[in-house]
């Protein structure tokens, strides 16, 4: 007879239901059923009513029995910390100033229609119900900022400026929130009652996003024109994010010295593409060629659909094991109005929906082949989509949360730009260009590190540094940084300065993440020697699902420390 299992799961399971009931956006996120057609409660009152929820579970995880086996201890450990991080959020007030260009109520609201179901009558039903109920959220939401202004707790004003103007273009006849009644007239519903319910919640969602910009552009008067957060509050954000502690100056010291490794390696292989010209008028050789560009949308999605094909039928079995229903992904372009760039959403639980990347372009620019290669594996397989899609599947040994809500960005983002090194390792950047697009993605990730720190804490930029030494970090430099060393359009590094600015900590994650996950595998190479199998460290470092990188270190040195076999 098996054993019973700990009941870190049973709990864990209770929690799932009643984190969905609690907030029905991450349930829909998830896609876990039952929620579908409700709303978070932003209200100040339903941020209380939140902190004391989190509060309940930590009292009924502390009054748990020691732990069975290794991992309900790993269940454990992730329900604390996911935990911890939530009524973290209430507790310093942050549900009362989150206001940002990126990944705020305001871009949840409009997000999370594109995760619905939508191949069910009972699924537009949803769809119809949420959009002639948005203005409760979009109500609450405003009470919130209200409540914040009366604490002295607000957002910037460069944020507010950034997500006022995403409101507005939903509140205006170009309304994102159309996209949704297109989706219904290509799905062939054939249902005119339903249809007319979808196209007054279209009109309904974008009179309230009006409304929410009435009140977003009463609130600038209140918000604060300082962008920094200050060290105290970035330490917590990056804490949130890394799932680690780092000291800050250290790390900030450690981006310059990878800019200059990473501008080196550029140079090496621009020299392969084009002999005796520099890196800059490589790249911008490349950006104009037309052998790099793709004007229509749909033959470029087409070509990461390949890409992402070829590389799970080359590596599944070989490098990775990639269960049956990982193997499904799609490649969509993202609802217009949000911050540029690409970003991946995982499958739903039981995978009924398919994980996807969705694109988001500059409006009218072309997609240019050579850097985005290494986005595709990034984003996809074996990135996001492999990491995500194990996390989903492997139900007999993690927690049901731990499979559908908890997401370390510095673990998730260190092991997707870890991936693009590794296709790089492996031959699937099969031409120099490739290896100079995934160059410029690591620029990116470095420059990051230094103007995410350097902005938030009001560094200086080191006199050693041939860019604006000595002068102290701001948005402005910023931009001019990216643009001018990271070769990032001005419209894009526009969107990523206040992205950084209104979301901290988290753009150090690629760099951090991926770092840790490189001294790990140097460390089990080291201890195993001979021994050391590259596919048995990866499936140790995948198979713990999204944990912190403390705990990933923690995990991962254990396995190779305990069995030679194990990587």
């Amino acid at each position: 007879m098996a054993a019973p299992r700990d009941p870190i799961f049973e709990l864990s399971d209770d929690f799932v239901s009643a984190f969905s009931a609690l907030s029905p956006i991450a349930a829909s996120m998830a896609g876990v059923p039952g929620h579908h057609d409700g709303w978070d409660d932003y209200s100040p009152e339903g941020g209380e009513a939140a902190l004391a929820f989190f509060r309940g579970y930590e009292a009924k995880l502390a009054a748990l029995p020691p732990a069975t086996d290794s991992w309900a201890t790993v269940a454990r450990r992730v329900m604390a910390d996911f935990l911890e991080d939530k009524a973290s959020t209430y507790q310093h007030l942050d549900n009362l100033a989150d206001l940002n260009n990126i990944e705020s109520p305001v871009q949840h609201l409009r997000m999370v229609f594109d995760v619905m179901d939508t191949t069910t009558p009972a699924g537009w039903e949803a769809v119809a119900t949420r959009l002639a109920t948005i203005d409760r959220p979009m109500t609450q939401y405003v009470a919130a900022l209200r409540e914040g202004v009366r604490r002295g707790h607000v957002a910037a004003k460069r944020q507010v400026a950034a997500a006022l103007a995403q409101v507005r273009l939903n509140a205006s006849d170009k309304t994102s929130f159309a996209e949704i009644l297109t989706a219904y007239d290509a799905a062939n519903v054939g249902d005119p009652a339903l249809r007319g319910r979808l196209e007054r919640g279209v009109a309904h969602a974008a009179a309230s996003s009006g409304r929410l910009a009435s009140a977003l552009e009463a609130y600038m008067s209140d918000a604060t024109p300082i962008d920094a957060f200050g060290e105290d509050r970035y330490a917590r954000a990056s804490r949130r994010f890394l799932g680690m502690d780092i000291d800050p100056r250290e790390t900030y010291a450690w981006g310059f010295s990878e800019i200059a490794a990473i501008e080196s390696a550029m140079r090496d292989v621009a020299a392969r593409i084009a002999p005796g010209k520099d890196v800059a008028s490589v790249i911008r050789s490349l950006q104009s060629s037309p052998e790099q560009l793709v004007p229509r949308a749909e033959d470029f999605l087409e070509l990461m659909r390949a890409r992402q094909q070829t590389a799970l039928s080359d590596l599944m079995g070989k490098h990775f094991e990639v269960p049956e229903p990982v193997r499904r992904i799609d490649v969509k372009l993202a609802p217009a109005g949000g911050a540029l760039g690409a970003y991946y959403v995982p499958p739903s639980d039981g995978f009924t929906r398919p994980g996807t990347v969705y694109y988001a372009p500059a409006p009218g620019e072309p997609f240019t082949i050579f850097s985005e290669i290494t986005t595709a594996y990034h984003e996809g397989f074996p990135g996001h989509h492999l990491q995500c899609g194990l996390q989903v599947y492997l139900a007999e040994r993690l927690s049901r949360l731990h499979r559908l809500f908890v997401v370390c960005s510095g673990y998730a983002e260190g092991w997707a730009l870890y991936a693009e090194q590794l296709m790089d390792e492996l031959g699937y950047l099969d031409r120099p260009e490739y290896v100079l697009g995934m160059h410029m993605a690591k620029l990116f990730r470095a420059i990051r590190v230094v103007v995410d720190i350097g902005m938030h804490l009001g560094l200086s930029i080191p006199r050693s540094f041939d860019f604006h030494p000595g002068e102290v970090w701001t948005g402005e430099l910023c931009v001019e940084m990216l643009t001018q060393r990271g070769f990032i359009p001005a419209d894009f590094a526009k969107s990523e300065a206040t992205r950084y600015l209104g979301w901290p900590g988290q753009a150090i994650s690629y760099k951090v993440g991926e770092r840790v996950m490189l001294e790990l595998r140097q460390e089990a190479r080291r201890a195993l020697g001979d021994a050391f199998d590259l596919r048995a460290f990866h499936e140790v470092v995948l198979g713990s699902g999204s944990v912190g990188l403390a705990h990933l270190q923690q995990l991962v040195r254990a396995s190779f420390s305990a069995s030679p076999a194990a990587c």
